[in-house]
Parts: C-alpha cells; sequence; structure tokens
C-alpha cells in the first residue's frame, strides 16, 4: 500500500469557512485580489458551495467521494495544474490512499497538448486535430477496477478529446457500471474542474501583474 501523499503547497483541510480558490491562488485576506473577489459574492459564494457538493465529506452516493478525489487529481494533473493536483491528491490520499500513486502515474501517462478530435461538421474539418486515444492501463483496471477506469476514459475524453464524444462513448462507461445519474455528475464534476483551473489560473496571472 502506498504512503499518504502530502501536499507540497497547500493547506487541504476542507473548511467551509476557507475559500479554496482563494487557497489555492494563494490570496491573502485584505489583499488586492480578495477585494477583486469580494465584488462579487455571489459568484464566490456559489463557486465555493460548487465544490463542497461535488468535493466536501458530504460528497457521495453511488458516485462516491473517493471516486470523486480520484477522478478530480486525475483531471488536475492531465491540465498540468500541480498544485492543484496536490490539492486533490492529498484529499484523496485521506480516504483512498492507495489510489494516489497509480493515479499520478497514469496521470502522467495520458497527458498531453490538447484538445484533439475530429469535427463533424464539414466546414470546419480542415481544423481536426488528431491526437492519441486514452486506454486506461491494465494496471489502473487491477488496482482501481474496471467502473474507475471508465470513469477517467470518459474524463480524459471530455478534457482532451470534447469533440470526440459520442453515444458510443456514453455506453462504454455505463458498461463500466455507470448510471445515468452518475454520468451527469461525473460530467459535472469535470466542468467543474476546469472552470476552477481556468479561474485560480487568471486569478494568479492577475497576482503577478499586479506585483510587476
Amino acid at each position: 500500500m502506498s504512503a499518504p501523499v502530502t501536499p507540497r503547497h497547500v493547506d487541504v483541510d476542507v473548511d467551509v469557512d476557507v475559500d479554496v480558490v482563494d487557497r489555492l491562488a494563494g490570496i491573502r485576506p485584505g489583499s488586492r485580489l480578495d477585494d477583486v473577489r469580494r465584488r462579487r459574492p455571489i459568484a464566490r459564494e456559489q463557486t465555493q458551495h460548487a465544490y463542497e457538493l461535488l468535493f466536501g465529506p458530504g460528497a457521495g452516493g453511488l458516485f462516491s467521494r473517493a471516486e470523486r478525489l480520484a477522478v478530480a487529481t486525475f483531471v488536475t494533473a492531465l491540465h498540468g495544474e500541480t498544485r492543484i493536483a496536490d490539492h486533490y491528491a492529498a484529499l484523496l490520499a485521506e480516504v483512498e490512499p492507495e489510489w494516489v500513486d497509480p493515479l499520478r502515474a497514469e496521470a502522467d501517462r495520458a497527458a498531453g497538448r490538447g484538445p484533439w478530435g475530429t469535427y463533424r461538421e464539414p466546414g470546419l474539418a480542415d481544423e481536426s486535430v488528431p491526437g492519441p486515444a486514452y486506454v486506461a492501463a491494465p494496471g489502473i483496471h487491477d488496482r482501481l477496477g474496471g467502473r474507475l477506469a471508465g470513469a477517467l476514459t470518459h474524463a480524459h475524453l471530455l478534457v482532451l478529446h470534447p469533440r470526440d464524444a459520442s453515444p458510443e462513448a456514453l455506453a462504454s462507461l455505463a458498461a463500466a457500471g455507470w448510471s445515468r445519474s452518475g454520468i451527469v455528475t461525473l460530467s459535472q464534476a469535470v466542468a467543474f474542474l476546469t472552470y476552477q483551473i481556468r479561474l485560480v489560473h487568471g486569478l494568479r496571472q492577475l497576482a503577478i501583474e499586479g506585483d510587476s
């Protein structure tokens, strides 16, 4: 069994009184960026609330919290966001520590500079960009199970092959044990993570520009 992973850059305690975007972006209370975020309180509160619903201690059901954090670790690593990936990996280590190392290794193997895929619209066909298809390594099936391996395949499709989404891909996910509602929640989680990554990245850039 792999040892739990300690985050390298962030405090990973899930505290409803601490905004996770502020923490991941390194925003200090009373700073210029803190003031910028507080000018949009509804957006700030809804972002935090969505995070807690999807990944907080109360998240679960048929799509377990451990599976959600595993997907989050994989997706954020695919995006190359080490700091955010560390955050989710540390949370995952608290509930399923043996999943962390294989997930990180799989994300490294599956990462790329997409998005790739083929446009179905004739007018956009020339803008299609071929890219390698992702198939979970046999070890992932053995260590994490076919259900989670299917979730990683779906997440990779949404992140790096969004143009190639198809009914066949959803059928494969269903065959791996995912219900319709589970597929919807899984897709929502991936979409939220993409939004969170872009928001944190944008805030970091604003911080850099403000210091220059």
